[in-house]
């Protein structure tokens, strides 16, 4: 009797093995789908609200990954900071734009904006933003606020830029508890990654409330209570969604641990976090007021620029101020007739020196404001003029 149970408990445990090992072998080989299906949002975002054209991302437990992944793509963004860098060699100096990609998640919309948030150290430096859609196509942004310390800000495009196409395609992601998350739990990363685009990659809840040390721009500093998963992360997915197994939003990534046989640790702000820090901005922003040096009300120029010290000045023969390495198309810059290589010396009745200055003139300002900007024109020898540029629209 006792040998017989023996036999069976052998027999049942073989076909459990065979059973798992089918499981995971049909799961590896099965993939990630992409499906571009329209799906009927039925759960509010955590902030903010959505306009008619833009659908909200639901919120259902799902077996299938792929499932997952088509409804959450169209709320997912990759994000191109643009920053100029100065380089100096035997042959003089030479300003060079050095572009670098990211990952932004839609969390809500309202008439005027579509309001994306990402790290901080995603969009830091940044001479030009550029947000890219799951369909492909690419709008100009503006810094809405951020925090240097929880690396987490909010950038946003004008919905008057973005075609009827994309937004019928794009979503409003739904923002879930941080605070239910499980060790065990499954994890799905969705990301920019190398900058090649959005991809998938799934794993679980390793840990939560580690704390790691990270070094920003202000120096080393710590991190608390990020949630820590296997599912692989690579340059360019910082900024970009850690999802449940219900699609929802349970942390930003924000970093990836990296050492000598160490693998499979990657961390993401916990969501609780990130809404927080999300609400903080955008009642700075109802309010009128920048967090963090952000300019909260979205004047713009359109304009890379490389600060003009006097010794450079000297060396080139051109006057002090701020060069215009590039005019972006169809910005407020190229209609009033600034062009690349000019070189601008005043901003609203101000002497400039440094694109820091112009950013905090532009805080001030709203869309559609009109200031006087004087110019020494390259295409004249550097001969002074002045131009009257309306911000954020067209002349």
């Amino acid at each position: 009797m006792d040998s017989n149970n023996g036999y069976g408990k052998k027999v049942l445990k073989a076909v459990i093995i065979a059973v798992v090992f089918g499981l995971v072998a049909g799961g590896v080989f099965a993939g990630v789908t992409f499906a571009a299906n329209k799906i009927s949002g039925t759960k509010s975002s955590a902030t903010g609200s959505t306009i008619q054209g833009t659908a909200v991302s639901t919120a259902t437990t799902v077996s299938d990954v792929s499932d997952i992944a088509s409804n959450t793509l169209p709320s997912v963004v990759s994000v191109t900071n643009v920053s100029l860098t100065q380089y100096r060699t035997l042959y003089g100096n030479y300003v060079q734009e050095t572009p670098s990609a990211g990952t932004g998640v839609i969390f809500s919309q309202d008439s005027d904006n579509l309001y994306i948030v990402t790290n901080n150290h995603v969009i830091e430096n940044s001479n030009s933003l550029t947000v890219t859609f799951s369909d492909g196509a690419a709008v100009p942004a503006t810094i809405v606020g951020k925090s240097n310390s929880a690396d987490i800000a909010v950038i946003c495009v004008k919905v008057s830029d973005i075609d009827q196409g994309t937004l019928a395609v794009i979503k409003v992601s739904v923002m879930g508890d941080s605070n239910e998350l499980v060790v065990g739990d499954g994890a799905i990363i969705i990301g920019n990654a190398l900058g090649y685009g959005q991809s998938v990659t799934t794993g679980v809840i390793s840990a939560i409330n580690r704390q790691i040390n990270t070094t920003d721009s202000n120096g080393k500093s710590v991190m608390n209570n990020l949630i820590q998963t296997d599912a692989a992360v690579n340059p360019g997915n910082s900024g970009g969604p850690l999802l449940n197994m219900k699609g929802e939003v349970v942390g930003i990534v924000s970093a990836k641990y990296a050492s000598t046989g160490v693998e499979g640790m990657g961390y993401a702000i916990p969501s609780s976090s990130v809404t927080s820090i999300i609400n903080e901005i955008m009642g700075s922003k109802s309010d009128g007021n920048a967090v963090e040096d952000a300019n909260a009300k979205g004047a713009y120029l359109g304009i890379a620029g490389m600060d003009i010290s006097q010794s450079t000045a000297k060396q080139y023969d051109i006057p002090t101020g701020v060069y215009v390495a590039k005019v972006y198309e169809g910005s407020s810059a190229e209609q009033a007739g600034i062009s690349k290589g000019d070189v601008i010396t005043g901003f609203d009745g101000a002497k400039v020196t440094s694109m820091s200055q112009i950013k905090n003139i532009l805080s001030t300002h709203n869309n559609g404001d009109v200031v006087k900007i004087t110019i020494s024109k390259a295409s004249s020898n550097y001969e002074t003029a002045k131009v009257d540029v309306k911000l954020g629209g067209s002349n």
